[in-house]
Parts: structure tokens; C-alpha cells; sequence
């Protein structure tokens, strides 16, 4: 019986267990099952202000404000929900200092980042309340010009080690798992001529 199948397949399955070993080393599992994954490490160097913990009782309400330097930019805002419990739900509205509203937007994940753009100097407040039943945590990020930033720009910052083993993991899993499929569906086809040449015998 032609084993290309069998191969092809097998080293399908290493590339996909080679990308989930970079996925491990990158971020450890314990990083998630204790609860204490934290997204400004990640992120380290590419937000210009991370906010101190902010809890909030059920129905409650948090406050955290930002005056922006910068105009004519995008400003990415993020807020992380700190030991994230399935149930948790926030609403965030941001306003200027004017009473401009910038919109509400609702998070019921354990993190959210968003785009505004800021045509003028202008002091943000961030207006955070708090649906589920239990009291959270969370952390306020914001970053004026992203693209620009530290994060993104300085090949060593924690961002980008972490970025770039991710993507090469990511394209080792969708290529492992495509060759996996390709090797099944030849042993397959291998194996069904098999059968028919035994059969004409």
C-alpha cells in the first residue's frame, strides 16, 4: 500500500504541534488558568498611559479620564477586565469635557480596544459601568498614533517578540492542518484502489 498519505499526513501533524509549542512558550499556559494573563505586558511600550486598577460593584460605575496631546491622530482605547469571569458585562461611554459624546460601547468579553479619532486636543472621560453580579477589576489602556508607537516600532519590545513568534505559529497551524487534510484524503483515495484492484482480481 502507498504510504505518501500516511507521510504527508504525519508531517502535517508535526507542523501543527511545532506552531502549538511556539503558542506555549510565547504564553504559558499557566499565564490563562490562573487568571492573571495581563494585557498591558503584552502590549508593553505601545500604550502612552495604562490606568491604575479600577474596581466596580455590581450596577456601579467607574471613572477614568485622559486628556489627548495629539490631534488629527487615531487614539486606541482599551479596557481589560482583570481574573475575567464568564457572566461579566460592561458598557463603556466616552465623552469629551464639552459633553461630545464619542458612543457607548458594550463588553461582555474579557477585553476591548477600539479606534476614535481625535481632530483636536481633547480630555476623554471613560464612563464605566458595570452589568454583571459580581464586582470586577479592570484596567483602562490608551495609545495616541499607534502605528507610531514604541510597541510597534522597536523590534525588541515585548510586543513585537510576541507578535512575530504568533504569526509564524499561526501560519504553521494553517499549513499543518491543510497538509494533514491532504494526507487523509489521499491514504483515502490510496486505500479505495486498494480495494477496487483487489476486487478485479
Amino acid at each position: 500500500m502507498k504510504k505518501r498519505g500516511p507521510i504527508i499526513g504525519i508531517s502535517g501533524l508535526v507542523l501543527v504541534i511545532v506552531s502549538l509549542l511556539i503558542i506555549v512558550s510565547v504564553f504559558p499556559t499557566s499565564s490563562f488558568t490562573d487568571g492573571d494573563f495581563y494585557a498591558p505586558s503584552m502590549f508593553e511600550g505601545m500604550f502612552n498611559q495604562i490606568s491604575e486598577k479600577i474596581s466596580i460593584t455590581p450596577g456601579g460605575l467607574g471613572y477614568y479620564s485622559y486628556s489627548a496631546k495629539s490631534y488629527d491622530i487615531p487614539l486606541l482605547w482599551g479596557v481589560q477586565i482583570l481574573d475575567y469571569r464568564d457572566g461579566d458585562n460592561l458598557s463603556i461611554s466616552i465623552s469629551n469635557i464639552y459633553g461630545d459624546d464619542y458612543g457607548v460601547f458594550p463588553q461582555d468579553g474579557p477585553i476591548i480596544f477600539e479606534m476614535l479619532e481625535i481632530t483636536t486636543s481633547d480630555t476623554l472621560n471613560f464612563e464605566i459601568q458595570n452589568h454583571g453580579s459580581r464586582m470586577v477589576d479592570v484596567v483602562v489602556m490608551i495609545s495616541e498614533d499607534p502605528d507610531n508607537s514604541n510597541g510597534l516600532s522597536n523590534p525588541n519590545s515585548p510586543f513585537m517578540n510576541k507578535i512575530l513568534p504568533l504569526a509564524i505559529s499561526g501560519i504553521l497551524l494553517i499549513l499543518g492542518i491543510i497538509v494533514l487534510i491532504v494526507g487523509i484524503v489521499l491514504y483515502f483515495i490510496d486505500w479505495k484502489n486498494i480495494q477496487n484492484n483487489k476486487r478485479n482480481f
